[in-house]
């Protein structure tokens, strides 16, 4: 594959913010470099923006691909080739076949038009009174690992199995091996009618800890001299493993690939977290940027995609 350059040296600060200011961006942190040549921008729309709990929707599955991490390291996850069916009981055949890393990059092939029929949105698993019991009674519509398709309900399956292996809720083991660390003091993270925390969309975070997150990716997983997630992990997690939607890049393991539009890694590497309504993360390690956003934008969910694209990444969208 031919890899892009990213046009920009140099970041646009004062047009991002311009950029953010005309829209419904609640909150813009930036860092660039390191020490006191660093460029840095704290942008809020007002206090309540600056101290509020916001849904982060679907950066909840980047969030659960650092405790997925985490487990492995700790011996509380199982393999990523372990089979559902060595995971879960009572299963069908067909999706006791899908292996947990197939879960991890949306590769499952289970029938799953949450970006179809369904509008975006797994509502249909939400209305259910049992979510688990409706992702497993789906049909398959591929073979597993043939092609990535959006799937939340990957996503709550692996939440279910780090509850059943460790023991703990992924809210719960959060808590102690990820936000704790990270003096990440307050958020929200639902769950579903039996107690399994939501893997695809349900926690709620301020703008500043999912900036910390960024920081944490971008020193590879150590935080104040202590190792929080393997940085093998994220290596392993941050690559590009498929592409299927242009106009959002690729997929690694519960973390985007920024493409700028194309279907065609850029270079240097950028990857990224993404939640509807225009909730983002993106680390640049190679310039040792990170820049985050929340949003209510659920009219226009890709407007800080764009900015990002053009004022920090020098790259027209859709070029």
């Amino acid at each position: 594959m031919t890899l892009t350059t990213t046009g920009r040296k140099t970041a646009d600060l004062e047009g991002l913010q311009r950029a953010a200011e005309a829209c419904k961006i609640d909150t813009c942190r930036v860092r660039i470099g390191g020490g006191p040549d660093a460029q840095t921008l704290d942008y809020a729309r007002n206090a309540r923006s600056a101290e509020r709990l916001h849904k982060v929707n679907s950066v909840t599955k980047s969030v659960l691909s650092l405790l997925v991490g985490i487990a492995l390291e700790r011996g509380e996850f199982p393999s990523l080739h372990t089979p559902l069916a060595g995971c879960l009981p009572r299963i069908s055949a067909s999706l006791g076949r899908i292996r947990l890393h197939h879960l991890l990059s949306m590769t499952a092939g289970i029938d799953w038009p949450e970006w179809g029929a369904w509008g975006g949105r797994p509502n249909p698993m939400c209305e259910s009174d049992d979510w688990v019991g409706f992702i497993l009674d789906r049909r398959t519509a591929t073979r597993p690992g043939v092609e990535m398709s959006y799937n939340s309900g990957c996503s709550h399956l692996l939440s279910l199995v780090l509850q059943r292996e460790s023991g703990m809720t992924a809210e719960a083991y959060a808590a102690r091996h990820l936000f704790g660390p990270l003096g990440i003091l307050e958020w929200q993270w639902h769950a579903d009618p039996q107690g399994v925390s939501i893997g695809g969309f349900g926690l709620a975070l301020r703008g500043e800890d999912l900036f910390k997150l960024g920081l944490l990716m971008l020193a590879r997983g150590r935080w104040a001299g202590r190792r929080i997630v393997p940085e093998a992990w994220i290596a392993e997690s941050t690559v590009a493993r498929h592409h299927t939607y242009d106009w959002l890049g690729s997929y690694g393991y519960h973390w985007w690939t920024f493409t700028g539009g194309g279907s065609e890694p850029l270079k240097p590497h950028i990857y990224y977290a993404m939640g509807y309504g225009g909730q983002f993360l993106f680390v640049i390690p190679e310039r040792e940027t990170v820049v985050s956003f929340t949003s209510d934008l659920y009219r226009e969910p890709l407007r800080p995609l764009k900015i990002f694209s053009k004022w920090i990444a020098g790259v027209p969208y859709g070029s």
